[in-house]
């Protein structure tokens, strides 16, 4: 029976269960609908829209937050190099507004607002589109979260577009904020570069968590395991299907980004998405390493159950044993007849009846350590 103690870890973990499980299943709002039709899907329809702009090149820097649309309109063909960050892209007419001023295809504004799409490269005559996939910790209830980025791509501007507000790009940031910073005398390509490499390596921190989960609930399950174990096995699995599907199909997206001739990313940056490459293949092995390592667990708990249950059973066993001849010499003398002779004698009860139980207790409990049956 569980104590306190376990029944809450037993509740925060059927609550991250659901979480996941809410997290890798399609909400399907658009069934019927034509193509571009903008419809939110997503659950933060709460979330206040926030627009942030980092304008810049080697000896210029702006960091401001946009209130107006006419503000971005003055950036969409300068000099310079413009980050535009969206947080919240629930309303419908906000992102219409950016489409149109920023010459955005419906059906990329369609992918925008429809929140449960795996990462894919698609190519448009004035953009590239990048859909990515970015992973957190929650640090109410460590459960992972997972959050669709979107980023445009041009040869004067780079737009993201994230549900919530908070990410994994303060890096980034901290670099534009430095003027001696590499980042501040490339273009928009390299820092579409800068920020991909910041999700990738957002990953790595994730996968480190996960370990160190995964190598404490092994040892867990050989020396003591328990039902919670169970629980947390699933949801460890669940957590590794999740990421797998979001992070394998984006090596497919940075080989399409270093290999496909277009003029939004030029030579010298594709030379950095190599190494970003490499990054995103080592993660899809540890998550493959975690995966396999997940799965052989849930044999290691049954056999670790079977083991502790075979272990009480053999004492019941040998307990039960033992009191075999002792429940015959019992019953025995325990039978309603007259004349049993030895009965006759005085000291049969201490020295018969017990001497003999004694022995035989003593012999065969001698018998079974010879055997190493205990």
């Amino acid at each position: 029976m569980l104590d306190n103690t376990g029944k809450k870890i037993k509740h925060q973990t059927k609550k991250q269960l659901r979480k996941v499980t809410r997290l890798i299943k399609n909400k399907p709002k658009k069934i019927g609908l034509d193509p571009g039709s903008l419809v939110y899907v997503g659950d933060k329809e709460k979330q206040p829209i926030t627009i942030t702009l980092f304008d810049y090149k080697a000896d210029h820097f702006i960091e401001k937050t946009v209130l107006s649309m006419d503000e971005l309109l003055a950036y969409k063909q300068t000099e310079t190099t413009s980050w535009i960050n969206i947080d919240g892209v629930h309303e419908v007419e906000i992102l219409e507004k950016i489409g149109k001023h920023f010459d955005i295809h419906p059906l990329t504004l369609e992918d925008i607002l429809n929140t449960n799409q795996r990462p894919k490269l698609d190519e448009y005559p004035n953009y590239l589109y990048i859909v990515l996939r970015m992973f957190y910790l929650d640090e109410k209830d460590k459960s992972l979260k997972n959050e669709q980025v979107s980023l445009i791509l041009t040869k004067n501007f780079v737009i993201t577009f994230l549900e919530d507000a908070g990410d994994v790009f303060n890096p980034v940031r901290e670099r534009i904020r430095k003027s001696a910073a590499r980042l501040r005398e490339n273009g928009t390509d390299y820092l579409a570069y800068a920020l991909i490499d910041s999700i990738v390596d957002s990953y790595f921190h994730i996968l480190e968590k996960i370990g160190e989960d995964v190598e404490g609930l092994e040892d867990n399950l050989v020396i003591e395991p328990n039902k919670n174990d169970l629980q947390t096995i699933h949801l460890l699995r669940r957590e590794m299907i999740l990421l797998r599907r979001a992070i394998w199909p984006l090596r497919e997206v940075i080989s399409a980004m270093q290999r496909n001739e277009n003029e939004f990313i030029e030579e010298k940056t594709r030379v950095y998405l190599r190494d970003v490459y490499d990054h995103t293949i080592q993660v899809i092995d540890t998550i493959e390493s975690y995966r396999e390592m997940v799965v052989g667990m849930l044999d290691t708990y049954l056999s670790s159950t079977s083991n502790k249950l075979n272990e009480v059973m053999k004492v019941l066993t040998v307990i039960s044993t033992l009191f075999i001849p002792l429940t015959f010499l019992a019953g025995v003398y325990g039978m309603n007849f007259r004349h049993f002779p030895e009965l006759g004698y005085d000291w049969m009860y201490p020295w018969g009846f017990w001497i003999i139980t004694l022995f035989v207790v003593i012999g065969m409990a001698v018998f079974f350590k010879k055997k190493k049956w205990f």
